[in-house]
């Protein structure tokens, strides 16, 4: 695949992380609120799971586009010169 397409889908991935990163820290903050006013927080935390999972397979995602982009890496030119 041609490399600019790649290092688009690497911002793309990038930013998926980031929001889920936003998300779960968000769903936690709900779920530690939900507990201190005595309410029942197990939807909350089902999602927040639900999150978890999520966040696994989008940085896998984006750790697999690294990995492809390392492999097909231009290498530098050697110099002749010694």
């Amino acid at each position: 695949m041609d490399r600019m397409v790649e290092l688009k889908h690497l911002i793309d991935a990038d930013k998926r992380v980031a929001q889920g990163a936003h998300h779960m820290a968000r769903q936690e903050q709900i779920v530690v609120e939900l507990d201190s006013h005595g309410h029942d927080a197990t939807s909350a935390l089902a999602l927040l799971d639900t999150f978890r999972r999520c966040q696994a397979g989008h940085v896998a995602h984006r750790d697999s586009i690294l990995r492809g982009l390392q492999q097909h890496a231009p290498q530098p030119a050697r110099s002749t010169m010694q």
